[in-house]
């Protein structure tokens, strides 16, 4: 890995999530009569993510379409009802820190934010990680959203460094680990689930990246 000078973060499911969210979905699956183990709704959740396109601001529509797929890949045929319940069920919860994200703070480096997100963003992150991240460059803002190599593009050149200098951390390989690479950054997926053990730079806890680029 080359000499490391800035350190870029993706946010949702990279430093943040939503850990109730999985609760209040097998909820409205049981009140449907289905079972399905938490483990494989996660899987199959986070394979949906990397083929169907998050807007900067989601919806309900949004999230029937999602959802609808997620069902299909569990061997479900939704119904209306069904979207229903889960769209209830799963709406409006609260964003949480990871709990492996107190490894920032051994970090001695700048960091920054580059994500797909709406303008809440920096006041979200600011608000649980206070005095962390010193740039922020959300979609919503810069109008170029990943995969879209500008917005990567954009952010070095408002950093004025060099892309080899730059490691992106982020949750996806289609929306975080490719352009990021293709534009030369270095860049490591963080894991946690391990549900793409065939990439090679990968790691399933922020610990460990002390270790990788002391």
């Amino acid at each position: 890995m080359n000499r490391i000078k800035y350190i870029l973060f993706d946010a949702a499911n990279t430093l943040i999530h939503k850990p109730t969210i999985w609760e209040c979905f097998d909820k409205a699956l049981k009140s449907n009569n289905i079972e399905m183990p938490i483990d494989l709704l996660k899987r199959n959740h986070k394979l949906i993510s990397e083929i169907i396109h998050f807007p900067d601001a989601t919806s309900s529509e949004f999230y029937q379409k999602f959802n609808a797929e997620l069902l299909y890949s569990l061997g479900i045929i939704p119904n209306e009802k069904l979207l229903e319940d889960i769209f209830q069920a799963c709406t409006y919860q609260p964003w949480q820190p990871f709990n492996d994200t107190v490894a920032l703070n051994g970090l001695d480096f700048p960091k920054g934010i580059l994500s797909n997100f709406n303008a809440s963003l920096s006041k979200k992150i600011n608000e649980m990680f206070p005095d962390t991240f010193s740039d922020f460059f959300i979609s919503e803002v810069i109008q170029f959203a990943k995969p879209d190599l500008r917005f990567y593009r954009k952010a070095i050149e408002l950093l004025r460094i060099e892309p080899n200098e730059v490691l992106y951390i982020g949750d996806s390989i289609k929306l975080d680990m490719e352009p990021a690479r293709v534009i030369g950054m270095n860049s490591i997926l963080i894991d946690r689930d391990g549900v793409f053990p065939n990439f090679n730079a990968r790691i399933s806890s922020l610990s460990e990246l002390n270790q990788i680029i002391g």
